[in-house]
């Protein structure tokens, strides 16, 4: 059974950073899809980042050049380091996982089976 766990969301000021984390059990990495998402209410979720099935990085526009996504085998952990926060960047993020071949990241959350609780990320 997945889990999936996030932390590292807060309050911080425009122009600051964040390290977000999800810890991830129960899967075997080259089987499943992973990324971030985020969602401000009122709003569909949309993604930020993930990884494509050679283990390429992708990003939505808004956030490339800030944003870095990595995966630490070692502890089974999804990071997304959040550099120059905006205050457009205020949302709830959630770590995903998706069974089956990736291909270029599925960016919209149709399809993922597994989500974390949520994190809260606040940029004023």
């Amino acid at each position: 059974h997945v889990q999936l766990v996030e932390s590292g969301g807060g309050s911080v000021q425009a122009g600051e950073s964040l390290r977000l984390s999800c810890v991830v059990s129960g899967y075997r990495y080259s089987t499943y899809c992973m990324g971030w998402f985020r969602q401000v209410p009122g709003q569909k979720r949309e993604g930020v980042a993930g990884f494509d099935s050679d283990g390429a990085t992708s990003y939505r526009d808004s956030v490339k050049g800030r944003f870095t996504i990595s995966h630490d085998r070692a502890t089974g952990t999804v990071n997304l380091q959040m550099n120059n926060l905006k205050i457009e960047d205020t949302a709830m993020y959630y770590c995903a996982a998706r069974t089956g071949f990736c291909g270029n990241w599925p960016r919209k959350p149709d399809g993922y089976q597994y989500w974390g609780q949520g994190t809260q990320v606040t940029v004023s």
